[in-house]
Formats: C-alpha cells, sequence, structure tokens
C-alpha cells in the first residue's frame, strides 16, 4: 500500500489532545476525523433532525499535488442515527490550506448531540486525474446514447 504524506496543521484554539485523523484498523480506507470545537466552547452542538452544521476539526491540511482528500460519512453514525454528509464525498483540492470543516447533515428522526473529540467522518486520500476539455460538434456512438435515469433498467 502507497503511503501519501499529508501535512497536518493545528489551528489557533484547537485542542491539541483531540488525536489527528487516524485508521482504526490496518485495513481500513478511511482514517476518522474527530470534532474539535474551539476552546471557548468544547461542549459541542446538538443537530435537530433535519438541521446541518459546519464542524470543525481544529486542522488544516497539506496535500499533495495529484491527490484530493475525500470526506465521507461514518457507516455507524448512518444507521444508528442517521447522521451524514450532504456532500458526500466532499472534495478537499490540493491548493486548500483553510480550516477542514465537515458539513453534517442529521437525517434521522432524533436529535444528535455532536461532541468535543467525536468520529465525525472519515478521511479517503485519493489520486487525481486531470481532463483536457475539447469542444466536438459529432460524439461517438454507444450503446446507451443520450438514455439517462432509469435508462438501463430498475434493477
Amino acid at each position: 500500500m502507497t503511503k501519501v504524506l499529508i501535512k497536518l496543521r493545528w489551528l489557533e484554539g484547537a485542542d491539541q489532545s483531540v488525536p489527528m485523523p487516524s485508521y482504526e484498523t490496518e485495513g481500513a480506507a478511511g482514517a476518522d476525523v474527530r470534532a474539535n470545537f474551539p476552546q471557548t466552547g468544547r461542549a459541542g452542538i446538538t443537530l435537530a433532525p433535519g438541521a446541518r452544521a459546519l464542524v470543525p476539526t481544529g486542522l488544516s491540511l497539506e496535500i499533495p499535488q495529484g491527490y484530493e482528500v475525500q470526506m465521507r460519512p461514518r457507516s455507524g453514525l448512518a444507521l444508528k442515527n442517521g447522521i451524514t454528509l450532504p456532500n458526500s464525498p466532499g472534495t478537499i483540492d490540493s491548493d486548500y490550506r483553510g480550516p477542514l470543516g465537515v458539513i453534517v447533515l442529521n437525517a434521522g428522526q432524533e436529535t444528535f448531540e455532536i461532541a468535543h473529540g467525536m468520529r465525525i467522518a472519515q478521511m479517503i486520500v485519493a489520486p487525481v486525474l486531470s481532463a483536457k476539455f475539447e469542444l466536438h460538434q459529432e460524439l461517438s456512438e454507444s450503446e446507451r446514447g443520450a438514455g439517462g435515469f432509469g435508462s438501463t433498467g430498475v434493477t
């Protein structure tokens, strides 16, 4: 397995005792990311059903060119509580150096407490290919053609 160096930096006011992103098992594809509320309000937040919030992680990143970081929901939170990321996968580009925040949505039926230090998402590091875009008058034919949503069958 190739290891890519992702440089992390604590933001001012972040609780540096909160663990850095980490892989919880040897075969994990995603590193768990934790909520890190500013020192003045480490109590966390409450999300009502249907509500969303930008949850701070206390970190900023440096991602090597040619890679991206994707933020994805944690499956246990999604199944048990309906907690998801509405822009999943959220992409963090290699040239972004600002605060790492996670947009969290409560799609569940009950209020949900996001506590300081709680694992809220998983971070995937992925290679990126850039495309060259050219305008053409004709496109090649394919079996599917212009068929859109549902055009390949229900199952």
